[in-house]
């Protein structure tokens, strides 16, 4: 099997059909009577991942693009107000395909985890702040990574040293990582009933109350020591694994333009984060049926 986006994107629509077959419950509800979709869910998904691994933000151009070059693979492809609504509709579904595809990946039950934040701007302008449909979910936030001072969400994520997106929360700029990490504890069934792992975040991940938390779900916390502190173990550990999970940020902003989501509404946004976070976990579990040495790689997919 290749490392190629056609191959990939065969791949996951088969992948994707039978999965959904095999859990009807996860898809948008329909009613029994009235037209059917031209094109199924599991092409839909398809076609949206193909959008954010070619780099295109803008719906109306990727559809342009789609029907000249992917017409023979999508025999029907939607207009823009079609891709748009019928794509809103699938957040639940694409949700739980990310966990159900990371779950077949080789690398899925690693007991080393990587915890951290990312800003997602929203609006730079105040006027832009004071109309937009995100208002209340969306804050006021500073980046310390970048130093800065942002108005948007912010992606929580736990993952694997390859990469693999394991549980994500999306939240205000404003909400406490350490609260985040501790409700996916509780209800991300992703991290449920795994053995004892180990748990690498950065300074802002403290707290003898969180430890004692993360440790009543078997969790062992390493991270840097704050000023002030003793020496922690595993400090040697921090910075290599610390730029691992940059470099997964980097990869979603970089490479699946996340930050050039294009969003307006909560769904809207929520979809295009949801279409990125797809994306990079359909390209780890094809490079990871493939046997690709590094399978965060996304070269094969971009062109």
């Amino acid at each position: 099997m290749d490392a190629d986006l056609d191959t990939l994107a065969t791949e996951l629509y088969v992948t994707t059909d039978d999965l959904l077959k095999a859990h009807p419950e996860e898809c948008p509800l329909r009613p029994l009577v009235g037209l059917a979709p031209q094109i199924s869910d599991a092409e839909l998904i398809t076609l949206a991942v193909m959008q954010a691994l070619l780099g295109h933000t803008n719906e109306t151009r990727w559809l342009r693009y789609a029907h000249t070059h992917l017409h023979a693979m999508f025999p029907y492809i939607p207009r823009q107000s079609g891709y748009n609504k019928r794509l809103r509709a699938l957040v639940g579904t694409v949700a739980w395909l990310i966990r159900a595809l990371a779950s077949q990946t080789s690398v899925y039950d690693d007991d080393v985890l990587l915890v951290d934040s990312t800003p997602i701007e929203c609006a730079r302008s105040r006027e832009t702040v004071h109309r937009s449909d995100l208002a209340g979910w969306a804050q006021y936030g500073y980046c310390a990574s970048h130093s800065r001072y942002f108005w948007g969400l912010r992606l929580h994520m736990i993952a694997t040293v390859h990469g693999l997106p394991i549980a994500f929360a999306i939240t205000g700029a404003k909400a406490d990582e350490r609260t985040v990490v501790l409700e996916l504890l509780q209800t991300d069934q992703s991290l449920a009933g795994r053995a004892r792992s180990i748990l690498i975040g950065d300074k802002n991940y403290f707290g003898h109350q969180f430890e004692t938390d993360l440790a009543d779900h078997d969790i062992e916390l390493l991270r840097p020591a704050r000023k002030g502190e003793k020496p922690r173990p595993g400090a040697r550990f921090f910075k290599p694994l610390r730029q691992t999970i940059e470099s997964i940020f980097d990869t979603f902003k970089g490479q699946l333009d996340l930050e050039r989501h294009q969003g307006r509404t909560p769904a809207g946004v929520l979809i295009r984060i949801l279409q990125r976070i797809l994306a990079l976990t359909a390209a780890i579990w094809h490079n990871d049926r493939t046997g690709q040495p590094i399978r965060r790689s996304l070269t094969a997919y971009d062109h």
